[in-house]
């Protein structure tokens, strides 16, 4: 099979989305789920107690890589086989 330059294109843009997704992944700390609050302990200087609050921070998890990945490989196939050079009939 033989690749034009637009196919090309697509097919490295597509993966390089997906790599890229899963390094942001990775550099959250590789999480399943994708968090949006994060549970931290904190001490009260006066009384020496602790309590946990919930902390508004959004971590990027595996379920949104997966999304991201899965709409790069739709739409990089659909615009692969839309670049597709048409043939001449002779």
């Amino acid at each position: 099979m033989k690749l034009n330059s637009k196919q090309k294109i697509t097919i490295i843009a597509g993966l390089t989305i997906i790599v890229i997704a899963f390094i942001i992944w990775m550099a959250n700390g590789a999480y399943i789920f994708t968090q949006t609050q994060v549970l931290i302990s904190k001490k009260d200087p006066l009384f020496g107690t602790t309590y946990r609050i919930w902390q508004n921070k959004f971590i990027w998890g595996l379920d949104l890589t997966l999304i991201v990945a899965a709409a790069s490989i739709v739409i990089s196939g659909l615009l692969f086989f839309i670049f597709k050079e048409k043939r001449k009939a002779s």
